[in-house]
């Protein structure tokens, strides 16, 4: 099953990408192994199974999953499957860096990654030293908040927190709450309030007393800070694949007595979402297109085979309500792969599979990404 996720993405595995990895919850309701207490945010005190999960940023690809008990959620349990992982790859095709949230922003993980050359971004909780660094930024005599864009204020300082080992390249970032889109700013209202400038004399002014919300990331990457702070933000999009896995795939669905049952069939699952997801970009290329979307435009339809001659003929009819817009992009695809088998008879089916794999992100496959961090002359020797 590894060699079929492999296949999945090594042709990708050559160009710049990013890795993102993240723990998932799934609550259980039986005696299955491994259905131990630990952190539900959905169901405190319901037993559970957590998911270790890497992912190839972007293009919502699953790398691999590993299953463990409920009380093994904490992001240490899945290090040694993700270096795993990429210790069974060649160097050059390790991603640009990792990338995580605040649950990975601890000296264990990024330790490893450091002992491994391999880059890192990952949000930090604000602990007391932490707050401690943003109220040093804030009381600077010169502010040293530059504006970045979009309401943001960054800057940048070394760090040092209780347990590290040595001090690290941290990112501050700020921005009015009023500045912040959604209605959640709506709902704050206003700000302003009167209060007295000297006791007892009756004089007053209006004051606008200021929100902004923070978020602080540490790095061994060496992009400034308006860079750095772009890139953590595509990581939103990281937690979109758990939905889709959990409510459109089936994540959440199958149980089993067998902690070793469930490892496999959550990869089972994965792998069918990486081919669909494959199998609908080809026929729309532009973007990722969800299961709940994508089935029903790509599925919903009537087939007819008819033989005559020896040879067999298969009609499709689309029933849904996009069928004429669809059936121009279904007659590129099979004609790519008709022309793919006729031309290819040579080849053996992995290098048909790395040929599709190339017409399908023929995009991607031009961008650039960032450059990752230098190797210390040690671990280049």
């Amino acid at each position: 099953m590894r060699g079929r996720f492999n296949a999945v993405v090594e042709e990708l595995l050559a160009q710049p990408w990013v890795m993102d990895t993240d723990v998932t919850i799934k609550p259980l309701y039986g005696q299955q192994e491994g259905a131990e207490y630990g952190y539900n945010p959905k169901k405190p005190g319901r037993p559970s199974h957590a998911f270790h999960t890497y992912w190839m940023a972007g293009l919502r690809l699953c790398l691999d999953v590993e299953v463990r008990p409920g009380n093994e959620d904490g992001v240490n349990y899945g290090l040694d499957g993700m270096f795993d992982w990429l210790d069974a790859q060649p160097r050059a095709r390790w991603p640009q860096f990792v990338r995580g949230d605040c649950g990975y922003g601890q000296e264990g993980v990024m330790a490893r990654c450091e002992k491994s050359s391999l880059g890192y971004l990952f949000k930090l909780r604000r602990t007391k030293n932490a707050r401690a660094l943003l109220l040093h930024l804030e009381s600077a005599t010169q502010s040293v908040l530059k504006p970045i864009g979009q309401g943001w204020e960054a800057a940048e300082a070394e760090l040092q927190l209780d347990g590290w080992t040595r001090r690290r390249r941290v990112i501050a970032l700020r921005r009015r709450m009023e500045t912040a889109p959604g209605p959640r700013a709506q709902r704050r209202g206003d700000k302003r309030r009167a209060l007295p400038l000297w006791k007892n004399c009756g004089v007053q002014a209006t004051v606008e007393l200021l929100e902004f919300e923070y978020q602080l990331l540490v790095t061994n990457l060496h992009h400034e800070p308006m860079t750095l702070a772009l890139l953590y933000r595509e990581r939103g999009d990281a937690e979109n694949p758990f939905d889709e896995l959990k409510n459109q795939w089936g994540w959440g669905g199958f149980t089993s007595r067998k902690l070793r049952v469930c490892q496999t069939s959550a990869r089972m699952i994965v792998l069918v979402s990486n081919w669909w997801s494959l199998y609908a970009r080809l026929i729309e290329p532009q973007q990722h297109h969800e299961a709940v979307r994508s089935r029903p435009r790509l599925l919903g339809g009537v087939a007819r085979q008819s033989q005559h001659a020896g040879q067999r003929r298969l009609a499709v009819r689309l029933l849904h309500g996009d069928a004429p817009e669809l059936r121009p992009r279904i007659v590129r695809a099979m004609s790519f792969l008709r022309d793919l088998l006729a031309t290819a008879q040579q080849l053996e089916p992995l290098e048909r599979w790395r040929r599709i794999m190339c017409h399908v992100f023929a995009e991607q496959m031009k961008t650039a990404g960032p450059a990752p961090p230098p190797v210390p002359a040690a671990a280049a020797g």
